[in-house]
């Protein structure tokens, strides 16, 4: 029996960790395609983008910001390009949504419920701030709620994976999403094969514990049978035992630093470091990695040549 498949993503960005925190977070669209391009050469089948304003990093929904990398990455490599929806807790859904509609890309990520999605906690550390917003933006979640209402979700599913084709990487961040995931799924909104992200250690969300991951496992197993596959992420110190374990338990793995800064004890140095980290540990497992072509097999995509960019 031949080994099976593992699917790396890797979110080069994202929207929580700001330029102050480390030299090395891509910032402009240069930067972010040079990063992604390189993370694929390592093994990623999937990149998980952001946008960030180029002239102070600060996380943007500008489609045209994201117009600015998008058709490099996709020139220079054959990795499935998954956009966010998530945005910021920040921004509207309008804005959330602007770029994918523009790019109708063959994957974008769907919170998949509204929640406390805290970040003031990174202000306990000291730090030289490079910019104004920065410590701004992580306060404001102290008292803002990022927003998926149930009206919200459904026209994601309408607009963006009805009316582009697109399908999704699902971010549950505790039980009960999957529940909401299951509600869509007997309402016919969506259906299989579903790619279940289970996000750990954001607070507001379930915590970075083994435990959680089994009953996250156990709990999918029972709403979605052999219908879904799933993989994991986790933020901060805790992202690589968490995502290894999951490896072992038959899952999918999600590296990056919009997850961690962190390639071991030191900051790492760009993302591909990341995936070649998570590949030694699929390799020690008898893991193979999935290329981009059994990824989009395994999850049904639409493929690269009928994107908008």
């Amino acid at each position: 029996m031949a080994p099976r498949k593992v699917i790396i993503t890797c979110a080069v960005t994202g929207s929580v960790h700001t330029p102050s925190m480390s030299p090395h977070l891509p910032v402009t669209p240069d930067q972010i395609a040079t990063e992604a391009i390189a993370a694929a050469e390592a093994g990623a089948s999937i990149l998980h983008l952001h946008a960030r304003d180029p002239r102070d990093g600060r996380p943007t929904a500008d489609p045209d910001v994201f117009m600015q990398f998008l058709p490099r990455i996709k020139q220079a490599t054959d990795a499935v390009i998954n956009i966010t929806t998530g945005g910021s807790s920040l921004m509207t859904l309008d804005q959330r949504l602007a770029a994918p509609l523009r790019a109708a890309p063959e994957m974008c990520s769907l919170n998949m419920g509204s929640m406390n999605f805290a970040l003031f906690p990174m202000l306990d550390r000291p730090r030289q701030w490079q910019y104004e917003w920065e410590p701004k933006l992580l306060e404001a979640t102290r008292d803002t709620i990022f927003k998926n209402t149930f009206a919200d979700m459904e026209t994601v599913l309408e607009r963006l994976g009805k009316g582009c084709g697109t399908r999704f990487e699902f971010e549950c961040y505790d039980v009960g999403h999957l529940y909401s995931l299951a509600h869509f799924r007997d309402r016919g909104l969506v259906s299989g094969p579903l790619f279940i992200q289970f996000v750990f250690g954001i607070l507001g969300g379930i915590g970075a514990d083994p435990d959680n991951l089994v009953h996250m496992k156990r709990i999918a197993d029972k709403l979605f049978g052999d219908s879904y596959q799933f993989s994991a992420l986790t933020a901060g110190r805790h992202q690589m035992p968490m995502i290894s374990i999951a490896a072992a338990m038959g899952g999918n793995v999600r590296v990056g630093l919009e997850d961690s800064l962190y390639d071991g004890r030191q900051l790492a140095k760009s993302n591909a470091d990341q995936v070649r980290r998570i590949r030694s540990v699929l390799d020690g497992l008898s893991l193979d990695v999935a290329t981009p072509t059994e990824a989009r097999e395994m999850l049904a995509l639409k493929g690269g040549d009928r994107v908008a960019f």
